[in-house]
């Protein structure tokens, strides 16, 4: 994604940004959804576990195919890896738990005839085409349709605790792309003597700590179990995972020094509204009221007005993210007093 808007590509690095985050992504929450409520510590779980991570392994090696404008076939084939596996733990659980055989059996038909989607559309659709990009959507939606469909039946047993807790390890992976960046900055700054990249570094550190704190909250995340609530909160954490992977993406167009600057301050800028907007969405706005709940709305509006105002853009990113957390924690600190 660095490099397709460093060399001015958004539209493309964007497009294949998001079909690459969602293949990763959408693995990795539907096998963290199956391991909470079927792990059941056996030989053939741990060894079937670790089939599903050399998928994973194929896909990350088959990422910049993806934005090639070539059909990905080692992507898709770890891709496909990481869902055979998955329809082979459904019907491990369809046996084993005869009480949800229904909705284990809806799973692994419904990730089967995804699956088949996915082929026939690398196959037949050539990245290139108008085309490629509804009918990536239209994959998308079908497979996000799958658990909603199949929990009709009868919800899986899943452990709250144990999906909270798996989520924030992953939110602290993706904001790791702001902490490389941190790095790089520091390194630059020691190799050529040049302030700037620390005072980079600095609003670095701002604007990833920040996000840190809104995020790791006192206030439990889903809160609820209900099929819709914890849909919504899964589903929603697509796009603050996105969204955190996207500002160290802009984070590292600063440091590229090609002539992209506001271009990486607008990107950085906007995905961290959309960070903000997002986990008001999946847990604000169910847990909080009054002008507790304003906090996040108010912030995303002001990240956004802010790419386009006259305060150069990191400082304001920075500034807006710093009070924001400093505002959000002191509301509820009174709150709760």
């Amino acid at each position: 994604m660095s490099e397709g808007v460093a060399s001015g590509e958004i539209g493309t690095a964007l497009t294949g940004f998001l079909c690459s985050f969602f293949m990763i992504w959408w693995a990795w929450m539907n096998y963290t959804w199956f391991a909470s409520a079927h792990d059941d510590g056996s030989a053939a779980f741990r060894i079937l576990t670790m089939v599903m991570m050399f998928g994973a392994l194929m896909l990350a090696a088959g990422i910049n195919d993806v934005f090639s404008g070539e059909p990905f076939w080692l992507a898709l084939a770890g891709f496909i890896l990481m869902r055979m596996v998955l329809v082979v733990f459904w019907l491990g659980a369809a046996r084993g738990d005869p009480e949800r055989r229904a909705t284990a059996v809806r799973y692994s038909g419904g990730i089967t005839v995804a699956q088949l989607y996915w082929i026939a559309l690398v196959i037949v659709i050539p990245p290139g085409s108008q085309a490629y990009l509804p009918l990536f959507a239209a994959g998308a939606t079908l497979e996000l349709a799958v658990p909603a469909v199949a929990e009709r039946k009868g919800a899986t047993a899943w452990h709250r605790a144990h999906i909270v807790a798996r989520y924030g390890r992953l939110t602290l992976i993706v904001l790791g792309q702001c902490f490389i960046a941190i790095v790089a900055a520091l390194q630059d700054m020691a190799d050529t003597g040049d302030a700037g990249r620390l005072w980079q570094a600095v609003l670095f550190a701002l604007i990833a700590f920040s996000l840190w704190s809104l995020y790791f909250a006192d206030e439990a995340h889903l809160a609820e179990t209900r099929l819709a609530r914890a849909l919504q909160w899964g589903y929603g954490h697509g796009a603050v995972f996105a969204a955190a992977a996207l500002v160290g993406s802009g984070m590292r167009v600063v440091l590229s020094a090609q002539g992209q600057a506001s271009t990486a301050a607008l990107l950085i800028g906007l995905s961290a509204a959309a960070f903000v907007a997002s986990l008001w969405l999946i847990r604000d706005a169910a847990s909080l009221r009054g002008r507790a709940g304003l906090i996040l709305p108010v912030s995303a509006a002001l990240l956004v007005a802010g790419c386009w105002g006259p305060v150069p853009a990191l400082e304001w990113i920075a500034a807006i993210l710093v009070l924001t957390a400093i505002a959000r924690r002191q509301v509820l600190q009174r709150r709760a007093a």
